[in-house]
C-alpha cells in the first residue's frame, strides 16, 4: 500500500511538472512571435520662403568730417577785449565772436581822415589860383608857365584826396577788424585766448588761433571703397544717365548708421569720387553727403556706411537657422509633398533684414525646415509644423490669413 501511494504521488509531481513546462515554452513562444511597434515620425517646423525685392549692397567705414571747418584768426593785432559767445555754442555767420581794443584803429582812422580834410583844403585853394590864372592868361597878366603850375598844383591835389580816401578805407576796414565774427555757422569750440591776451594778426607767423568752427548741416562721410565696387557702381551711374537721358543728374544712394544705431537710418547720397586710386591700398575715396538737422553727428565719428551695388531685385529669402553644411556646401532640408526630407544643395547671398538670399537652389513655396535640423535626414519621413520664416532674434509662428494671402514684397530704397 505505501509504495502505490508513493508511486501515484510521484506520477502526479512529474505531471504537473510537465504541464508547467509546456505552459511556459507556449508562453515564450507566443512572446518571440510579437511584432514590435514602429515609432512615429518625427515633428518638425516648416516654413515657406519669404519672397521680397532686395538689393545688393557693400559696407565700408567711414569717418565723418565737417562740409565747412574754419580757423578763426584776426585780421588785425591787439590786445583781446571781449569775448561774445559760448563754447561749444551754434553759431551763425556774422556773429561777433571776440572783440580787439580798438581804440588805436579808431585813433589812425580820425587820422586818416583828418588828411582828407587837409587835401580838400588845399585842393579848394589851387582849383581857385587855377581859375584866376585861366582868366589872366587871356590878357596876357600871367605867363603859361603859371597856368600850367597851377592846373598840375590841382591835379596833385585831387589825386592826393583819392590816395588819402584809400587810406581812410583801409583804416575803417582795420576798425572793422577789430570785431572777430563768425566766417560760416555751426559749431564753435573752446577759446584758445582769454581776455587781456596779444593777439596777434593773421598775417604775423599766420596769426594767433582765437577758435574753430565746423559747420553741421549737411555733413559729409569719407570711406575707401575697393576698385571692384567703384566700377560697379559707376556702371550703374552710366545706365542710369543713359535712361535719363541727364548725364550729371543721376546720384546714387547710400545710407549711414552709428555705432548706437540699429541698421542704417541716415540716407543721403555720393557726392564725389576721388580721380585716382590709392596704389598702396587698391582703394579710392569716396566721399557721401548727409543731412544733420538733429546733429547727431559730429566730425571725427566714425560710422557705418552701406552702398548698393545694383537694381532692386526679386528674391527669396530664408532663416540662417534652415542652412546647414555637407562636406563644404551649403544644404538646405526640404520637406516634399509626401513628408519627406530633401536635402537640397543651394548657392546663398547677403544677409537682409535677418533673412539670408538663397540665390539658387530653392524654388518659391516650397517648405524648409527651420527648427529640428538635428533630427531629419534625407529619405525619412516627418511630421511637417508650418509656421512663418523666423528671423534674427525671433521665432517663427504659426501664419495668419493675411501673410498666407501672397509674397510680401517690400522695396527697399536702401538697402
Amino acid at each position: 500500500m505505501c509504495d502505490i501511494s508513493m508511486n501515484n504521488r510521484l506520477s502526479f509531481y512529474i505531471g504537473s511538472a510537465l504541464v508547467l513546462s509546456f505552459g511556459l515554452g507556449v508562453a515564450g513562444c507566443s512572446r518571440g512571435s510579437a511584432q514590435p511597434t514602429a515609432p512615429p515620425p518625427p515633428s518638425v517646423t516648416v516654413s515657406r520662403p519669404v519672397e521680397r525685392a532686395v538689393t545688393d549692397y557693400a559696407d565700408f567705414t567711414a569717418r565723418i568730417a565737417a562740409v565747412e571747418s574754419v580757423e578763426v584768426r584776426a585780421h588785425v593785432w591787439g590786445y583781446l577785449d571781449k569775448v561774445r559767445f559760448k563754447e561749444g555754442a551754434l553759431v551763425n555767420k556774422g556773429d561777433v565772436l571776440f572783440e580787439i581794443d580798438a581804440r588805436p584803429y579808431q585813433a589812425t582812422l580820425n587820422q586818416a581822415k583828418a588828411k582828407v580834410a587837409q587835401d580838400e583844403a588845399q585842393l579848394t585853394f589851387d582849383e581857385a589860383e587855377y581859375q584866376r590864372n585861366l582868366h589872366l592868361i587871356g590878357a596876357r597878366a600871367v605867363s603859361q608857365s603859371d597856368l600850367d603850375k597851377s592846373a598840375a598844383a590841382r591835379d596833385v591835389d585831387r589825386a592826393n584826396i583819392a590816395a588819402d580816401k584809400a587810406i581812410v578805407a583801409a583804416r575803417e576796414l582795420d576798425l572793422e577788424y577789430t570785431k572777430v565774427i563768425a566766417p560760416v555757422g555751426g559749431r564753435v569750440s573752446r577759446y584758445n585766448v582769454t581776455v587781456g591776451n596779444l593777439v596777434q594778426s593773421g598775417d604775423q607767423n599766420g596769426g594767433t588761433l582765437l577758435t574753430t568752427i565746423v559747420s553741421v548741416d549737411p555733413i559729409y562721410a569719407y570711406f575707401d571703397v575697393d576698385e571692384r565696387t567703384v566700377t560697379r557702381v559707376r556702371q550703374l551711374i552710366r545706365e542710369g544717365e543713359a535712361k535719363s537721358k541727364s548725364a550729371g543728374q543721376t546720384a546714387w544712394p547710400t545710407s549711414l548708421g552709428l555705432a548706437t544705431d540699429v541698421g542704417f537710418p541716415r540716407q543721403g547720397t555720393i557726392n564725389f569720387v576721388d580721380n585716382q586710386v590709392n596704389p598702396k591700398t587698391g582703394t579710392l575715396r569716396v566721399r557721401a553727403v548727409f543731412s544733420n538737422k538733429d546733429d547727431a553727428l559730429s566730425p571725427g565719428y566714425f560710422a557705418r556706411v552701406r552702398v548698393p551695388t545694383g537694381e532692386p531685385r526679386d528674391a527669396l529669402l530664408v532663416s540662417d537657422r534652415a542652412l546647414d553644411n555637407d562636406q563644404g556646401q551649403k544644404i538646405l532640408y526640404v520637406v516634399n509633398a509626401k513628408n519627406e526630407i530633401v536635402a537640397r544643395p543651394i548657392r546663398t547671398g547677403m544677409l537682409h533684414d535677418g533673412l539670408r538670399v538663397i540665390e539658387d537652389g530653392l524654388k518659391a513655396g516650397e517648405r524648409v525646415v527651420v527648427n529640428g535640423l538635428q533630427l531629419v535626414r534625407p529619405g525619412m519621413t516627418v511630421e511637417p509644423k508650418l509656421v512663418d520664416m523666423p528671423t534674427a532674434g525671433g521665432g517663427g509662428h504659426e501664419p495668419d490669413a493675411k501673410t498666407q494671402k501672397g509674397p510680401v514684397r517690400v522695396t527697399k530704397t536702401t538697402p
